[in-house]
């Protein structure tokens, strides 16, 4: 009880620091508030002293940042989230609104990203029902293309061939079910894709269990146990599940903004932009409200699904030590990209051409050129450099991060619910406000938010590896617990949350790119991908190769890091040799014994 009521207070202090933090955002960041609502509001109004007097004396801004935070927070008991600076409507229905737009968008997508994480896991699932998984090989590299494809992108290509040109379903604005279709693709297809290769990397050892082999003897049909490794495998996924809900509520602002949808994403940027606290704040908060509900959620659904075998100890390993398999599709998609990477470094991305713009691919310009007449692979090549330098220190960093925080579930459990809850956007704005902007503030916001959904698969990992019962002879053995986290508990998480981090290194280069989307990331005439794929989507109709060659390095890239990642292994150590009896030993029936523990040492190996 003392725990529960300690998590709590951890979990309101978390939510009240980032209210709090968002409400002083103007002060942080030195601006004046009454000039960023006067822009919104009017952007060809002239900023004279009697007009921002007149809007600092409507706002009660000359009160300052904690008058104003308190009479926010006096107000939400009675369900008041104060009016907007910008129109003076009542925030708690615009806000209320939002969010219920942004939950039936998300429940479409959640329903696109199972049918994908389906396909995925389709092969895997059949050659594990037929027992036939010895022989499989380490693939995913269509799963990771489609990982890796930006959502901006997919809902501009959707809109433009889909709504537009073919005419099948609408594509603006937000009236009906049919207007969900083509959002939902955009957001579920990457989604579905992380998904099934997460569910993907546990079927085999879901597989392997006693059940398994026993339901196999038995002659049970192969669809009743692929059905029963799917069940087994869910519980250590829920977790992440409820992660991508709140995630997808308050990343999709990129997909909103490209279809007119009045979703809480969409709303939160815009307050931001404009520094409307009441909105901003109140937007937090059901963010933050969301997050909480849906990990509660999440954790009720695992103890349904496997309470009684964690509580008893009774639940197997699902990451054992497998053999590594050998593959040369990352020798392959490792080659094309540094190819690519390298034709592109001879080349000159800033040269301009406005004879040769948007011209298609050709000997003179493999990749096309640009608006402006730029070589496309010169472009690609030298934006490689910051995306994926960027990208990969990120990926180090949360994975660190991440799995440190995991391992404290008490403390980090509170806080991966709350950092998850901060659209990358929003992020970005709050590092800017604190730390100014500059090339390295979209790194830093990403950074911040990137290693909440590896702590939290490293926290449910280490939940079912507590409750099997080779951890509980080992400890019966007396062992440490330095000694269990050395030899039982990282060889069984480490890997799976590497392959993990490798699986969202195309993520975090998405969410750097979705950040130059929006204006937020490198500024012209940088090359970054993100950047590129901004200045080319108006584009994108007329000249497809313009947009295509930078969407095609990301794929690659994830191609890449899912190829690379199903060789990661904990290396196997051998067991010690066990001592010889002396000649001439009388010692009866002990002359195979060993002391304890080198028997927990032999075990771990």
């Amino acid at each position: 009880m003392r725990h529960r009521v300690a998590t709590l207070l951890w979990r309101v202090l978390l939510a009240a620091a980032l209210v709090c933090g968002i409400g002083l955002l103007p002060w942080l960041s030195r601006t004046d508030p009454a000039l960023t609502v006067l822009k919104a509001r009017s952007a060809d109004r002239d900023p004279t002293p009697r007009v921002l007097a007149d809007i600092r004396a409507q706002l009660d801004l000359d009160q300052g940042p904690l008058h104003l935070l308190g009479e926010w927070l006096g107000g939400l008991p009675r369900g008041d989230a104060g009016r907007s600076w910008l129109n003076g409507t009542q925030v708690t229905p615009t806000v209320v609104q939002a969010l219920g737009v942004s939950l039936l968008l998300v429940t479409a997508a959640l329903v696109v990203a199972a049918a994908t994480a389906a396909l995925v896991c389709a092969r895997t699932l059949w050659l594990g029902a037929h027992r036939r998984l010895d022989g499989r090989r380490a693939g995913g590299g269509t799963s990771a293309m489609l990982a890796a494809l930006p959502e901006f992108l997919t809902a501009s290509v959707l809109a433009t061939v889909v709504g537009v040109q073919l005419g099948w379903l609408p594509a603006l604005g937000w009236y009906g079910p049919r207007w969900t279709v083509l959002p939902a693709l955009a957001l579920g297809l990457p989604a579905g894709a992380v998904l099934g290769r997460l569910l993907d990397d546990l079927l085999p050892g879901a597989f392997t269990e006693p059940w398994a082999l026993a339901a196999d003897a038995r002659g049970l049909p192969g669809r009743t146990v692929a059905a029963q490794a799917v069940r087994r495998c869910v519980p250590a996924l829920l977790p992440n599940l409820a992660l991508f809900v709140v995630g997808l509520t308050a990343g999709s602002v990129a997909v909103e903004q490209i279809y007119d949808i009045p979703g809480l994403g969409r709303t939160t940027l815009q307050a931001a932009l404009a520094q409307d606290l009441p909105v901003l704040q109140a937007g937090t908060l059901a963010l933050l409200l969301l997050a909480v509900t849906a990990t509660g959620l999440a954790a009720l659904a695992v103890r349904l699904l496997a309470g009684p075998a964690l509580r008893d100890g009774a639940l197997d390993s699902l990451h054992r030590p497998r053999r590594s398999t050998r593959s040369t599709l990352p020798l392959l998609y490792g080659g094309l990209l540094t190819a690519v990477v390298a034709l592109g470094l001879f080349r000159d991305p800033l040269t301009l051409d406005t004879g040769a713009r948007l011209q298609p691919p050709s000997w003179a310009h493999p990749f096309g050129t640009d608006a402006l007449g730029r070589d496309l692979l010169a472009r690609v090549g030298h934006g490689a450099l910051d995306t994926l330098l960027a990208a990969l220190a990120i990926s180090v960093t949360a994975l660190v991060a991440g799995v440190l925080l995991g391992l404290l579930p008490r403390l980090s459990g509170p806080l991966v619910d709350t950092v998850n809850a901060v659209p990358p956007v929003l992020a970005a704005l709050l590092v800017t406000a604190v730390a100014g902007s500059g090339p390295a503030t979209p790194a830093l916001a990403v950074a911040a938010v990137s290693w909440a959904a590896l702590a939290a698969h490293t926290s449910s990992l280490l939940r079912q590896e507590h409750a099997t019962p080779h951890l509980t002879a080992t400890r019966a053995l007396g062992a440490s617990r330095w000694y269990l986290l050395r030899h039982e508990l990282l060889p069984a998480i480490l890997p799976p949350v590497t392959r993990h981090a490798l699986l969202r290194l195309p993520g975090v280069a998405l969410a750097l790119a979705s950040l130059g989307f929006l204006g937020l990331g490198a500024q012209p005439p940088s090359p970054e991908w993100g950047l590129l794929l901004a200045e080319n989507q108006p584009y994108a109709e007329r000249a497809p190769w313009a947009v295509l060659a930078p969407a095609a390095a990301l794929a690659l890239l994830g191609a890449l890091a899912v190829s690379a990642a199903g060789g990661v292994r904990w290396p196997r150590r051998r067991p010690r040799p066990r001592p010889r009896s002396r000649p001439g030993s009388t010692t009866k029936g002990t002359e195979q014994c060993v002391p304890a523990r080198e028997l927990v040492e032999a075990e771990a190996g």
